[in-house]
């Protein structure tokens, strides 16, 4: 499950930069960046931190999806998941480009819903490791007798 979940933040990372890489040949793009302006934002320190909070948390998530116990994995999978939706819907206000906005978008819901779905199904308990020896002995001892 932790390769699971670590495998889908990452594809949703590469979509997530590779739709904001790409947007830079939309034309008109880079030069109201370089105007100072992202949509409707002033280029600042505040929009640049914030845009690196963003990104950071899903690059991180990546790593705690293989760190973390167990537990906290999957809530914490569940909530930044379900976070990300509205980030991710949000993008495509104001575009005008709704076929590449629109497929970038509906790739990165689809890997977000997998990720709560992977979270969400995440067994609750582990099978103990006297159960799983014993059935190993018991395969075993049935192969002897063969």
């Amino acid at each position: 499950m932790r390769a699971k979940l670590a495998a889908t933040w990452t594809s949703f990372m590469f979509l997530y930069a590779y739709v904001d890489i790409l947007n830079f040949f939309t034309p008109g793009v880079v030069d109201e960046i370089l105007d100072g302006k992202v949509f409707e934002f002033d280029l600042s320190q505040t929009f640049s931190t914030t845009a690196l909070a963003l990104v950071a948390i899903p690059i991180l998530m990546v790593v705690l999806s293989m760190t973390l116990p167990a537990g906290a994995n999957r809530i914490t999978n569940l909530v930044v998941a379900s976070l990300y939706v509205p980030v991710t819907a949000f993008n495509a206000v104001g575009e005008s480009w709704l076929y590449f906005y629109g497929l970038g978008i509906v790739l990165e819901l689809v890997l977000l819903a997998l990720i709560v779905r992977y979270a969400w199904t995440w067994p609750r308990t582990a099978p103990s490791a006297t159960a799983a020896t014993s059935l190993d002995k018991d395969t075993v001892r049935a192969h002897q007798r063969a």
